[in-house]
Formats: structure tokens, C-alpha cells, sequence
């Protein structure tokens, strides 16, 4: 017969302390628009309400955490995403970029809920009072007052989204519990970076090809997004950038006073090509003369923000495009397969 029923009591009291304690553990993080958020110790359901994020969970092997996405991902993102996520046709669509419906993301019992910087306020509040932390992803490093901007003002481009970029990847990471995966991808992405960059990077400004990136309606990005820093590491030169602040749509007037050299189309607007192509307003501009309306592959995301794959092989493949001769020696394919198979855990190809 036990003697001290008082330790048996404070032993039982005691472990179910801790066991409620490890049930229940929570801890707070930063996010990329300063918010303190309070989550649980371990999340296993997310709703992702922006596309760059979703991209980032699937590239640290987190896909199988997501319980429901933005609606317009085949839009963001292009429907081939698919083939990374698998199971995504099938996941609830609870909202967009700037909504929610607050009923359907209450049917998914999410743990937490990913947005962009850019999300409205009262949609931030419309999550948080429903008892549902809110991660705001920006990928940009901001000055105070233009963190949820969607076009803001940057003292130093290149430090706002390489360290932005490295904040976003290990805050999605630690609220995942993928903190090693996204060391990884920050590794190999600024280390590859480094080395596609090098062969042009003794380019003189007053030397570098004159670009245009051609979004739909005449949108583009001017200076303080990430595409001009694509182009820069490519050894290009943005022609909207002296003129144009962030994505905006500008007049066939402009485009054809700056005449640029090379027209980029991203590879979610392949129908622009066409146009542009076979519109006769284009066709006494320099790029469209010559042939060189180029659509992007997959992996070449000039998006306003920044994505890893971007950096380790996008800005490659663009700077073989236009400095051929600089890099006759390297196999752009062959480094795409690598990424592919290493962070989307897919095979690739040219046609993929």
C-alpha cells in the first residue's frame, strides 16, 4: 500500500501540468509588418492568403500543412503550380490577396493564417477576431511607414529585398516548424546568386541592353520592386525605372519613347507576346524589330517581390539571354533541373 498519498496527488497534479503545458504551448513571433503574433508550438493547418507564401511552404516542404489558399493561385501563380501541390485543385478557397470569407476559414480550423503586407486592415482584424492568428509576409526589409504598402518608398532597393527576402523565408519557416529547410534555401539561393551575377557584373549603366517587362494592359514595374534588381543583376537596364514608381500601367507612348532593345514577358502572360507582336503600334520599337520578345521560363519570376528561384536561376537564364557570349560555358538547364529537384522535389525540363 503507498504511504504518501500527498505525493501521488502533487505527482498526478503535476504531470497533468505538464502535459497541459505541452498541449497547449504557444510562442510569439515578429511579423514582416511588426505585429506580434501568438501561436500555437506546433502548426499543422494554415490558410495561405498570398501567393508568394504558398510557393515558400511548398519549396520548404510544408505543402502538406496547408489546408486551404487564395483563390486566384492559378492567376498568381499559373495552373502548372500543380504539379508542385498535388492536392491543391481540391483545397478550400477561403479567400483572396484583399478578402475573406470568414465563414468558410472558420470551417478549415486553421492555426494560423498567412496574408500579404498589402491585406486591409480590416481584414487583418476580421482573422484576429475570429481567434485566428494573422502572419503578414512582405519579403521586403521596411522603414516604418511603408510596410503595408504595396509600392513603398526604399532608401537601398538591394538591402530592403535581400534582407527582406532572408526574413520572410525564416519567418515562414519557424511558424512551419521548417527552420532548417529555409537555411537551406537562403544558402543556396544568394550563393548561386553570386556566382550567375559575376560574368556581368563590370557592365557600365551607359552599356547595359535596355529592357521592358510587359505585364498585361500596359502594367509594368518601375523602380521599388524586385524586377528592376532582376534586371540589374542581369546586367539590364529598366527603361521604366527612372520614371515609374512600383507596378503601374503606363501609356504605348512611353514604352515607345524609351524604344527598349529586349521586351520580357513573365511566363503566366503568355498571350502578351502575341499581342505585342502582332499589334502595328509595336512594331517600330527596337526589341520588336528585332525579334527579341522573349517569354520567361517558369522559374524567372521578375514579380514585383522577390522569389528564391528568381535569384538562383531567373536572373541567370536572363543574363545568358542577353550576354550569351559571357555564358557560353554554363548550362542554365542543367542548374534548373538542380533547383527543381532539390526544393520542389519534381523533375524539370525546358517544356515542363
Amino acid at each position: 500500500m503507498f504511504r504518501y498519498p500527498h505525493v501521488l496527488l502533487l505527482l498526478t497534479l503535476s504531470g497533468a501540468s505538464l502535459f497541459t503545458g505541452q498541449a497547449f504551448a504557444e510562442r510569439t513571433l515578429t511579423d514582416q509588418l511588426g505585429r506580434e503574433v501568438t501561436l500555437p508550438d506546433r502548426v499543422t493547418r494554415a490558410v495561405v492568403l498570398q501567393h508568394q507564401t504558398l510557393n515558400l511552404l511548398v519549396q520548404l516542404n510544408a505543402a502538406d500543412d496547408v489546408v486551404g489558399v487564395l483563390s486566384s493561385w492559378k492567376k498568381q501563380l499559373g495552373p502548372q503550380f500543380a504539379r508542385f501541390m498535388p492536392n491543391i485543385e481540391k483545397l478550400p478557397m477561403p479567400g483572396d490577396l484583399t478578402q475573406v470569407n470568414i465563414e468558410s476559414l472558420l470551417a478549415l480550423h486553421p492555426q494560423v493564417v498567412f496574408v500579404a503586407n498589402y491585406a486591409p486592415q480590416a481584414m487583418i482584424q476580421q482573422i484576429q477576431s475570429a481567434g485566428i492568428p494573422v502572419v503578414a509576409i512582405s519579403l521586403r526589409q521596411d522603414a516604418a511607414g511603408e510596410k503595408n504598402k504595396m509600392n513603398p518608398t526604399m532608401a537601398n532597393e538591394e538591402q530592403a529585398y535581400n534582407e527582406g527576402l532572408k526574413q520572410g523565408i525564416r519567418l515562414i519557416g519557424e511558424v512551419v516548424g521548417r527552420q532548417d529547410q529555409a537555411e537551406q534555401l537562403i544558402d543556396y539561393t544568394f550563393s548561386a546568386r553570386s556566382l550567375a551575377n559575376a560574368p556581368v557584373a563590370d557592365i557600365p549603366e551607359n552599356e547595359r541592353v535596355r529592357v521592358y517587362m510587359a505585364n498585361p494592359d500596359l502594367n509594368t514595374y518601375g523602380s521599388g520592386k524586385y524586377t528592376g534588381l532582376m534586371m540589374k543583376h542581369a546586367g539590364a537596364l529598366n527603361v521604366a525605372a527612372a520614371s515609374v514608381k512600383g507596378a503601374r500601367q503606363v501609356s504605348l507612348e512611353q514604352v515607345l519613347q524609351w524604344d527598349p532593345q529586349v521586351i520580357f514577358v513573365q511566363d503566366r502572360y503568355p498571350e502578351v507576346v502575341k499581342q505585342i507582336q502582332n499589334d502595328p503600334q509595336w512594331q517600330s520599337i527596337d526589341a520588336v524589330k528585332n525579334h527579341r520578345v522573349w517569354l520567361m521560363p517558369e522559374y524567372a519570376k521578375a514579380w514585383g517581390y522577390p522569389m528564391p528561384e528568381a535569384l538562383a536561376i531567373g536572373e541567370l537564364w536572363m543574363a545568358k539571354k542577353l550576354y550569351p557570349s559571357r555564358y557560353n560555358t554554363i548550362d542554365v538547364d542543367a542548374k534548373a533541373q538542380e533547383y527543381y529537384q532539390r526544393f520542389y522535389r519534381v523533375k524539370w525540363s525546358p517544356d515542363a
